[in-house]
């Protein structure tokens, strides 16, 4: 497929905006004015929308293939919820509009609050965190402020989080000013509790826990784990990436946790593919509703409204209220299920353990248990005997029409690959799935040559994913710009 300059011929015009007389012109300062005119593509208009019409039939997405990425439940997200959303009392509210004018709005961001507190098992919640990193950020700055209230955060300095930890909780750690104490998993995939005992003393803030982990794994010991940190007036917070596993099951505030933050992106449908628009509520026991963002969504008699008079409040995390295009997709989510939403997670742990069952005796499995909604499999033996990587299994599944899983993480896993088919997905499709990873195994020992040259049937072969991510070309350079068969001869030289 051509690049859209590839395209361009000299001379050739779309569409021109109309041209308005006595319009006042903006004049552009002299160090900002161009002193030629931009290299732009030029193409008519049918070839415009070819162009960009063939890019999105190359695109892979959740409507167009069974998407297993685990660890970021990549689920279905229903139509009616884009439907609700374009409404126009919720698309066209501008986020200054009077309280008065945005009832129904402030009514669904208030009822969805009041929903992901019962989930959670918890007493508040805030809305305004945009992503779970942004939610783990906001938790870790609400320890501050309730230590701080106590007069202990000189003195509690310290986060403990386990070795197969999100890569955001350690960064989130960091920016928070917190000092960061790693801790052992167990031969069965738990939390080491021995480990755990020698690290947490007067000095523990709290610790950011996953649960299920990023194994796919409960941990057994979690009541062991709370009566540790609360014994040592240390607060517990819980990562909500996985909350897909436990909802209408099990509880965070019930297992102990004091601060609960909500993937509403991946647990509640909203899409979230490439970079896109994301929410992390925070959810918090009593102790910890003073110091939540404002404002503060809040019922007052028959209306709802804002409340700012929040002394001990950490401040705002994020402009207004919250993304609320999330809110309004994922309450209808949440509605659409009603009180049958334990389903949605019994299905998802279904779902997993039968691919899990499939798999197993093929790949290896690095911790001999029934998993939750995700699993982590390993093709260490496949790298072993065959030479024949995650990786390697990863690229072949594309030709087989899926996307990959999570490759090499979590880290504690050598050759990982961590599997979440979600709730959405039939069994047709789950058994099409193991199929294809049997299938790959079986060439992995037949034809190995097979398995490392793939992808062969996708538009881009195997790239060099460190170069790419490292001197990327984001940019058309013309006459300078390298062609594919340049690049080719370049890996041949290189490698």
């Amino acid at each position: 497929m051509k690049l859209i300059f590839e395209r361009s011929q000299p001379g050739r015009r779309g569409g021109e905006p109309p041209r308005y007389d006595g319009l006042p012109r903006a004049e552009v300062p002299d160090g900002l004015r161009r002193t030629e005119p931009p290299r732009l593509p030029e193409l008519s208009e049918p070839e415009i929308l070819r162009h960009f019409t063939e890019l999105s039939a190359r695109n892979f997405g959740i409507d167009t293939g069974f998407y297993p990425l685990g660890s970021c439940t990549m689920k279905y997200n229903p139509r009616v919820n884009e439907r609700l959303v374009m409404l126009p009392g919720f698309a066209h509210l501008h986020p200054l509009q009077d309280e008065d004018g945005a009832q129904g709005a402030l009514e669904l961001m208030w009822r969805l609050q009041e929903i992901l507190a019962e989930i959670t098992g918890l007493d508040a919640v805030s809305l305004q965190p945009a992503a779970g990193s942004q939610g783990e950020l906001t938790g870790l700055l609400l320890m501050h402020a309730y230590f701080a209230d106590r007069r202990e955060d000189g003195q509690r300095r310290k986060i403990v989080i386990p070795d197969t930890a999100h890569g955001t909780n350690p960064a989130s750690v960091t920016m928070a000013g917190y000092e960061l104490t790693h801790v052992h998993t167990d031969a069965r995939g738990n939390i080491d509790v021995d480990d755990l005992r020698g690290k947490v003393d007067e000095h523990t803030a709290g610790l950011m826990l996953t649960n299920p982990s990023t194994l796919g794994l409960f941990d057994e010991n979690i009541e062991e784990i709370e009566r540790i940190f609360h014994g040592a007036g240390a607060l517990m917070y819980y990562d909500g990436a996985n909350l897909n596993a436990v909802c209408g099951i099990s509880r965070p505030g019930d297992m102990g946790f004091d601060i609960v933050h909500i993937n509403l992106h991946k647990t509640f449908s909203q899409p979230h593919g490439g970079g896109g628009p994301g929410g992390g509520p925070i959810a918090v026991r009593d102790i910890l509703e003073p110091f939540l963002p404002v404002p503060a969504v809040i019922r007052d008699g028959d209306a709802f409204r804002l409340d700012d008079d929040r002394p001990k409040s950490i401040g705002k995390v994020r402009g207004f209220a919250g993304p609320f295009g999330v809110f309004v997709r994922s309450y209808a989510y949440i509605r659409s299920y009603g009180p049958r939403l334990r389903e949605m997670s019994e299905v998802a742990v279904l779902n997993a353990n039968y691919l899990l069952a499939r798999l197993r005796d093929t790949y290896d499995l690095p911790f001999d248990r029934l998993c939750m909604h995700e699993f982590v499999l390993s093709a260490r033996t496949l790298k072993r005997e065959h030479g024949i990587t995650a990786l390697d299994v990863a690229k072949r599944l594309m030709d087989y029409g899926f996307h990959p899983p999570t490759v090499y993480f979590p880290l504690v896993v050598p050759e990982a690959l961590m599997i979440e088919p979600t709730e959405t997905e039939p069994k047709e499709t789950l058994d099409a799935f193991a199929d294809a990873m049997l299938a790959i195994a079986r060439e992995a020992e037949d034809e190995p040559g097979v398995v490392k040259s793939a992808p062969t049937s996708r538009p881009v072969r195997r790239v060099d994913e460190v170069k790419a991510a490292k001197q990327p070309v984001v940019r058309y350079l013309f006459e300078e710009h390298p062609t594919r068969e340049q690049e080719e001869i370049e890996a041949t030289v290189e490698s």
